[in-house]
């Protein structure tokens, strides 16, 4: 009795550790590709302002747009929202396909990343 119980707890403390630790994995690689596809968007500028040099703001559906194919290039689903006509912020959903943890019903772990870019206009280095 003793053996069988020590086994289960072990086998769960087990899957907590790798798949514990592939689901930080699969956390900080989402982290990261919602900051570069916040990235890619927020490099959509209006253009006749921008070049005017009279503001520099996000384009929203072209920002939406290439945000949306970074997250389609990485096989991931998202969604991408504009604040302020300067701030483009990225959520991510995704799941890790669990290794261990399968044995007891856990087939999956949930994991969602949200990152921002903020557009800033310098000018000599000095925020304008």
């Amino acid at each position: 009795m003793w053996f069988a119980v020590s086994s289960v707890t072990m086998l769960i403390l087990a899957g907590l550790v790798i798949d514990g630790g592939g689901q930080v994995h699969t956390q900080q690689h989402d982290d990261d590709l919602a900051a570069q596809a916040a990235r890619a968007g927020a490099e959509a500028l209006q253009a006749a302002p921008a070049i005017e040099g009279t503001s520099a703001t996000i384009d929203p559906t072209n920002a939406r747009a290439a945000a949306q194919r970074y997250l389609n290039a990485a096989g991931l689903t998202g969604v991408v929202t504009l604040t302020h006509r300067d701030t483009l912020t990225v959520t991510v959903h995704d799941s890790y396909q669990t290794q261990i943890l399968g044995l007891i019903g856990v087939t999956h772990l949930d994991v969602t990343a949200t990152a921002s870019a903020h557009l800033i206009r310098t000018l000599g280095g000095n925020p304008r």
